[in-house]
């Protein structure tokens, strides 16, 4: 469990196709304090760490990972957000991640607001139920606020600190992102779904 608050970003340094994984090597100043076997959120993806070199670890996404994320476009140079996972002791100071990517929107639009930036985002149809105007979404594993929210599309704003200290700043027009919708969302709404299909 996360809570979409970033603590560094870390760099691709390599990437191995072995059938239908792919491992990434990934340069961090946070690997000499990782263990293996521990979970790391990249980019809002849970992903284990496999092997620690230094300021390098490995880790490795499978078929299922490549084809619900857009971690099959990261390459060597490729920034990614990186998060531990919660401890029951610390602040919840975002809100509860999984680390279990629904699926990939686009960024439409980049804003300067001369203080702050403005990023909007499409999704796909299927997913305009679990995301409500003023509700939390994780973006490349950043916990935001959602507004101007429609049936594919929404937008956030970032604080500087949050352009700064995350690998949304690198975002172009176009680009994929993993999207992450509020889990308490989701199982509302299973459970509506749940009493609609129970009523004769």
């Amino acid at each position: 469990m996360f809570t979409g608050i970033i603590e560094a970003t870390g760099e691709v340094t390599d990437v191995q196709t072995t059938g239908t994984n792919k491992s990434f090597w990934i340069r961090s100043p946070l690997a000499p304090t990782f263990k293996v076997d521990q979970s790391v959120a990249h980019n809002g993806v849970c992903l284990t760490v496999e092997e620690i070199a230094g300021d390098r670890y490995k880790v490795t996404a499978i078929k299922e990972t490549l084809d619900k994320t857009a971690l099959q476009e990261w390459q060597t140079g490729t920034a990614v957000n990186l998060e531990q996972s919660l401890m029951v002791n610390s602040r919840l100071d975002g809100h509860f991640v999984q680390g279990h990517v629904d699926t990939t929107g686009n960024c439409e639009a980049i804003e300067n607001q001369n203080g702050s930036y403005e990023l909007t985002f499409s999704f796909p149809h299927a997913f305009t139920a679990l995301i409500i105007e003023k509700g939390s979404i994780c973006v490349n594993g950043v916990s935001l606020t959602a507004f101007n929210v429609s049936d594919t599309k929404f937008t956030v704003g970032l604080i500087p600190y949050t352009w700064q200290h995350t690998n949304l700043q690198y975002l172009k027009k176009g680009a994929a992102v993993n999207l992450e919708f509020d889990l308490i969302g989701k199982y509302i709404l299973r459970k509506i779904q749940g009493i609609a299909t129970a009523i004769p």
